[in-house]
């Protein structure tokens, strides 16, 4: 877990209203140095998750609160900065009730603590989180958990979640003559002969570059706005 330096306790206070307001929860903020800049990471949810828009959204909101951030020279944060906002990832350890009530139906391990002291671990699918209890599917058995004596949980990576239709190989990767012309649809779609659909053809372009697949994150690079004298000041000394 991230320490609570008093700098990251005074950006959460700062940035939890300005995020709330956005509809999401803080989940985490770190700061780290990167130069001569510090990297601001934070991490956002919902119960409907966040898309990219949100993500741009919520950068935007956190960069105005920080460059209007003045607070007679106790500001929360001073100097040049790189922000990145991001949504957790699936190893997030669950530990507050919204995280359980998020990973309603997701695979998940889990310490117990026993009425003797004793722990136990358990893997269950989540169902519910009623009241004070967390009602876990064990095996085919529904289960309820004290949430106080729960631990940290865990998701468990599944290819193949329950509910999920599955890759038949016989079925669903065969190739359909649906025109019974006794020739594949894919060869029937190249009329110029270079082996690839006319579709492809039509949407190709050869200056096109890969773009990378990452997850839901936006960053920016800014300078903190200058507000008074004593900010230009410690500006121009760094």
């Amino acid at each position: 877990m991230t320490a609570r330096t008093p700098q990251r306790q005074q950006l959460i206070d700062l940035l939890t209203p300005v995020i709330a307001a956005e509809g999401y929860d803080l989940e985490d903020l770190s700061v780290t140095a990167a130069g001569r800049r510090s990297l601001i990471r934070i991490t956002v949810d919902a119960d409907n998750g966040i898309d990219l828009d949100g993500v741009a959204a919520v950068s935007r909101s956190i960069s105005t609160a920080l460059d209007e951030d003045t607070d007679g020279g106790d500001a929360a944060f001073a100097g040049p900065y790189v922000l990145e906002v991001s949504s957790p990832g699936v190893d997030r350890p669950l530990t507050e009730p919204r995280h359980w009530r998020r990973a309603a139906g997701r695979l998940v391990e889990f310490p117990v603590t026993e009425r003797a002291g004793s722990h136990r671990l358990v893997t269950g699918r989540v169902k519910a989180l009623e009241g004070s209890d967390l009602v876990v599917d064990v095996a085919g058995t529904e289960q309820r958990f004290a949430f106080d004596t729960v631990g940290s949980g865990r998701v468990q990576v599944e290819f193949s979640r329950p509910g999920q239709q599955s890759v038949d190989s016989d079925s669903e990767l065969a190739l359909e003559d649906s025109d019974s012309d006794g020739l594949d649809d894919d060869l029937d779609d190249d009329s110029d002969g270079d082996d690839l659909d006319d579709d492809s053809d039509l949407n190709f372009d050869e200056d096109d570059e890969p773009r990378p697949v990452g997850g839901l994150s936006a960053a920016s690079d800014a300078e903190p706005a200058d507000h008074s004298d004593a900010a230009r000041a410690r500006h121009k000394e760094a």
